[in-house]
């Protein structure tokens, strides 16, 4: 799915600073379906990688069985997109060091 324009998306995401960027910048670009979809579906990696069952997930998401199924195929066999952010998220921060 590489392309000039999906790089040009990619450069924009990366520069935003903070939540309340992501806020308004999604706002815009995305209707509130299309977020709700890619919320749900980050919530479901985050729960499956936690080792939550597909019926737990769907009581406390509503999510349907095939976005699960969906969802943990990239988990299993995708890019490792969601796997690295988790992970990321997952990490505290290195220690900064003193200057000095």
């Amino acid at each position: 799915m590489k392309s000039e324009m999906v790089d040009h998306l990619y450069q924009a995401i990366l520069s935003l600073k903070d939540q309340e960027d992501c806020y308004r910048f999604f706002d815009d670009l995305c209707t509130v379906g299309e977020i709700q979809v890619m919320a749900q579906r980050w919530m479901v990696a985050r729960m499956l990688q936690d080792g939550e069952t597909f019926n737990a997930i769907n009581e406390k998401t509503g999510v349907s069985s095939a976005t699960i199924t969906r969802v943990r195929k990239c988990l299993v066999y995708g890019a490792e997109g969601y796997a690295r952010v988790i992970d990321r998220l997952a990490d505290p921060a290195p220690p900064k060091k003193k200057k000095g």
